[in-house]
């Protein structure tokens, strides 16, 4: 093998070395952002109803990423006939926003100043989760100068509506925030998949939903439209903000989560739907939550998100290579 290029420099497998996601560079001078993607961790779940945590899910997600990080050279696809990730697209790791115990408002504000570096950077602001409460501020984050491309569509991928209004003074928590994102003007309408069984709302909340400009497609009523018109439920065109709360996948695959909710969506129900939407609208950003991986003990969950994840960047940067109009 000598002389071909596999023997020069370290191997650097996936057990080695530190766990960055993907094992990419870590940035930690926000005001130096270079890239295409800026990977985000939110370690925050002072915001669940239940189990707690979900502030480990970024430390879970970001080891399980380093099983796909052989070479940054991208990978190939061979249904697709596609290589996905190749090395101009420059992926980096943030770390993590820092979060203050007890303290909801200052711990979001982080989160928050962590994605409009991101997109002050002109980078796509990935951000891993903590509970669900951490997309309140990364929707925020778009409204400024940071991001100028107008109003923008959230598609939730999620197993619960989390559209609550206040309980017992709580506006700020994982049921709340696509309540919280409905009610900013900069956002057009939501696409909620995955909704079903014992939700975290009320009956009204799903009324409000629907009067805000939301609609709301369960597993079953996913399933029985099928692949193409599923996707074709998304606006076209419009910028897309995708939130994917572990939980909207079925817990026989994605046990490590605080709310398991039976019924859920299989890999490739979601994978094809993401790869769909990914070629018809520009993503603008996206965050996974609501990984607590302690309540897995195989890794599986954490292996599922990063393997999302990474999967989704692939079709995002693919569809902007190949079609120039996708770009934000």
């Amino acid at each position: 093998m000598a002389g071909h290029g596999y023997e020069e420099g370290r191997l650097d497998l996936p057990f080695v070395g530190i766990s960055t996601f993907a094992k990419r560079s870590y940035v930690a001078d926000w005001d130096s952002l270079d890239a295409d993607v800026a990977v985000l961790g939110a370690p925050f779940d002072a915001g669940t109803q239940w189990r707690s945590g979900a502030r480990f899910g970024p430390r879970g997600v970001r080891e399980a990423s380093t099983l796909f990080s052989f070479g940054h050279a991208g990978a190939y696809d061979h249904e697709d006939d596609a290589t996905y990730l190749p090395a101009d697209v420059r992926i980096v790791d943030m770390g993590d926003a820092d979060i203050v115990h007890t303290d909801t408002e200052k711990s979001h504000a982080n989160i928050e100043a962590g994605v409009r570096a991101a997109l002050k950077a002109g980078a796509l602001p990935v951000v891993i989760g903590g509970d669900h409460s951490v997309n309140i501020p990364c929707i925020r984050a778009f409204n400024g100068p940071e991001y100028a491309a107008g109003k923008f569509h959230i598609l939730q991928i999620d197993a619960h509506l989390d559209f609550v209004d206040e309980r017992h003074g709580v506006r700020h928590g994982h049921g709340n925030p696509m309540r919280r994102a409905a009610e900013k003007d900069y956002v057009n309408g939501l696409t909620q998949m995955g909704i079903r069984n014992v939700s975290s709302t009320a009956k009204e909340g799903y009324a409000d939903a629907r009067a805000m400009g939301s609609q709301i497609i369960s597993v079953r009523q996913a399933r029985a439209l099928g692949r193409e018109k599923l996707a074709a439920t998304v606006p076209a065109g419009l910028p897309i903000y995708i939130t994917i709360d572990i939980d909207a996948f079925c817990p026989s695959i994605a046990p490590g989560t605080g709310t398991p909710s039976h019924g859920g969506f299989l890999y490739y129900e979601v994978l094809e739907l993401l790869q769909s939407v990914a070629t018809r609208n520009p993503i603008i950003g996206v965050d996974l939550v609501e990984v607590a991986p302690d309540y897995d003990p195989s890794g599986s969950t954490s292996i599922l998100a990063a393997q999302v994840l990474l999967n989704l960047l692939g079709f995002v940067f693919h569809a902007r290579s190949t079609n120039g109009e996708l770009v934000p």
